[in-house]
């Protein structure tokens, strides 16, 4: 099989490149949940420079630093603040978990430098296309970003003070600030979680009643044991559906019969905004139904008594003309249920999904379906999972990737604003492929529900809304050797 690798260019320094200055940086986000650590950057081009200013709480040292997986080992880190002595800054590379070692080539230029007000300010910019080997090659794939810090400006171990984010620095798409007072939560209540390894709780209820349409536009989870929630998955329900349910999920009852996912959170993502001009359809005729909110609990000590009140909060606000309505399409391998196993001591074993959409009109009964427009994605796999790559076919021929992660982190399950969207046409194919790593393990590996089971998922968020709701595969397990 050919590689899916992209294809990374590099491009020699050249004079003259203007820079942004660090009051012109369009993109800000918070690195840490209690926003302590603040993150704005800029560029020109994806052949020019990178201006990064970082803003921290404390006087002492501040730590920057673009990772592969989101771990200290061969991450491209920048170190600053202002010491006794006067102004520090360099540029490091980090070995292991260890202090870093200065490059020998210092790629990162000091732009500015200050402490006011019990904050550090540090602004710094480098090429985005480096040739030195000692840093990080930024392209227009999501990278995770980390960050570390100090109380005093002797550089060492950091404790806590430290993060992992992930971020699409040259297809970034801020998330909104809730615009509207208006929101709803659905949580499960008080549950108590099983001393089992994994257990799927679900709870089937109804959103409040608008007599017209509104649209969903910022989601936030609200986790309550980020030690225990593993993911959250909201779905629409068929008319069919006309009662409440809470206890556990996948018992055969009629709720099983909600699947049309409307969100989607996994470990380690934040809120999620959707662009100005679309939204998740709530209200008015025909969507007064029901919904069904899953929660996987992961619970690998088989801790007793532990209570739990997790779930969703959403923004919503009338829907205005010319919104469009977004849809989220489940892709991949078809999660559980499947005779089919990864090896153990596997150092890489690839498993496949793909999507045919030349089906699509006969699951909705309407021609032509239109053309979807996908502007974000969330990949989804378990532990054993190292590499994801949604990939776009048309004619039988590869034209793009939706995303691709070859660092893939079980704990950073995070959907992606793609920052352009891609158009996916009747008849193209959405291929997923999934690299595990089970060298470590001396049984085999279903593809199941548990968290040491797998998955291989792609959710692709799309607009405009049409009935389709999954389009997977199962591996052909019946072929002879």
């Amino acid at each position: 099989m050919v590689s899916l690798l992209p294809l990374f260019l590099l491009f020699l320094r050249t004079e003259g490149t203007e820079t942004s200055k660090p009051s012109d940086l369009p993109f800000v986000d918070y690195l840490d949940q209690d926003h302590l650590v603040r993150l704005s950057w800029g560029f020109d081009n994806f052949q020019g420079s990178i201006t990064f200013e970082l803003v921290v709480n404390t006087t002492g040292w501040v730590g920057f630093g673009l990772s592969p997986n989101g771990g200290m080992k061969g991450s491209d880190i920048v170190i600053g603040g202002i010491g006794p002595a006067g102004r520090y800054f360099a540029d490091y590379h980090a070995t292991g978990k260890s202090m870093p070692v200065v490059d020998v080539v210092q790629s990162y230029t000091l732009v500015a430098l200050e402490e006011a007000d019990g904050q550090t300010t540090v602004a710094f910019q480098r090429l985005l296309q480096s040739c030195d080997d000692q840093d990080f090659h930024i392209t227009a794939q999501p990278v995770k970003l980390i960050y570390a810090y100090g109380t005093t400006d002797d550089i060492g171990y950091h404790g806590t003070r430290r993060g992992t984010k992930e971020v699409n620095l040259l297809n970034y798409s801020p998330r909104m600030a809730s615009d509207s007072p208006d929101y709803f939560s659905v949580t499960v209540e008080n549950i108590t979680v099983p001393a089992l390894p994994t257990y799927y709780h679900c709870r089937v209820t109804t959103f409040p009643s608008l007599s017209a349409k509104h649209h969903i536009y910022l989601v936030e989870p609200d986790v309550q044991h980020h030690d225990l929630v593993h993911h959250m998955l909201l779905y629409r329900c068929p008319t069919f559906v006309t009662e409440a349910y809470d206890g556990p999920c996948y018992r055969g009852d009629l709720e099983d019969a909600c699947h049309d996912v409307v969100a989607a959170w996994g470990t380690g993502g934040g809120p999620f905004g959707f662009p100005d001009n679309m939204g998740i359809p709530i209200g008015g005729e025909g969507w007064d139904v029901f919904y069904r909110l899953e929660i996987h609990y992961n619970n690998p000590n088989q801790e007793a008594g532990r209570t739990d009140s997790s779930g969703l909060r959403f923004y919503y606000r009338p829907a205005r003309p010319g919104q469009h309505d977004v849809g989220i399409l489940t892709t991949g391998v078809r999660p559980g249920f499947v005779n089919y196993n990864i090896p153990p001591g596997a150092a890489q074993f690839h498993s496949y999904g793909v999507c045919n959409t030349s089906v699509f009109p006969q699951s909705q009964h309407v021609k032509p379906i239109p053309d979807l427009q996908v502007f974000a994605v969330l990949l989804h796999t378990h532990l054993a999972g190292r590499e994801v790559r949604a990939a776009h076919y048309r004619d039988g021929q590869q034209i793009d990737f939706f995303l691709v992660d070859e660092n893939y982190n079980f704990e950073m399950q995070q959907t992606v604003h793609l920052g352009n969207t891609k158009t996916i046409q009747q008849g193209d194919e959405i291929a997923v492929e999934c690299t595990y790593n089970t060298t470590g393990r001396r049984k085999v590996t279903e593809m199941g529900l548990a968290t040491t089971d797998e998955m291989c998922l792609a959710f692709l968020f799309y607009y405009p809304l049409i009935k389709v709701a999954w389009c997977i595969s199962s591996p052909n397990t019946t072929h002879p050797l």
